[in-house]
């Protein structure tokens, strides 16, 4: 009698997020933009906010001491409205890849980044792998 040889057939390796996957992802990515463009919108309002609060009428020795704060606050809004602007820009990129459908390939392996880190960092490019070698 004859042994039937049972071939192994290799595993199936995902090289994309399903187009439902990829939907989940747009939600999780539109809900960080939107939080994100009104994050900005309020650094913004911030950095052109002229008013005084009223320091007019008080000692000049705290007149300057404000003014150099302001000067400091004003530069840090600067800081943050520009950080908050790159990861915009980052998400905006992250949606063109979900219409690529490339989103979640890490672009030094170009193996699928974990699930639970595009849900933590959705406009990640590497992988922990990859960061990690950086």
């Amino acid at each position: 009698m004859k042994e039937k040889t049972q071939i192994e057939e290799p595993e199936v390796r995902k090289t994309r997020y399903s187009d439902e996957e990829l939907e989940e992802f747009r939600e999780i990515i539109l809900k960080k933009l939107e939080k994100a463009r009104s994050d900005l919108k309020l650094l913004t309002e911030a950095l052109s906010n002229d008013s005084e609060n009223g320091t007019n009428d008080t000692s000049p020795t705290f007149k300057i001491l404000e003014e150099g704060y302001h000067v400091l606050s004003k530069e840090e809004n600067g800081r943050l409205a520009a950080r908050q602007q790159k990861f915009i820009t980052n998400l905006e990129n992250a949606l063109v890849r979900i219409e690529n459908k490339t989103y979640g390939i890490c672009r030094a392996t170009g193996k699928l980044i974990a699930k639970e880190r595009l849900r933590i960092v959705p406009h990640a490019t590497l992988s922990i792998e990859a960061k990690l070698r950086q």
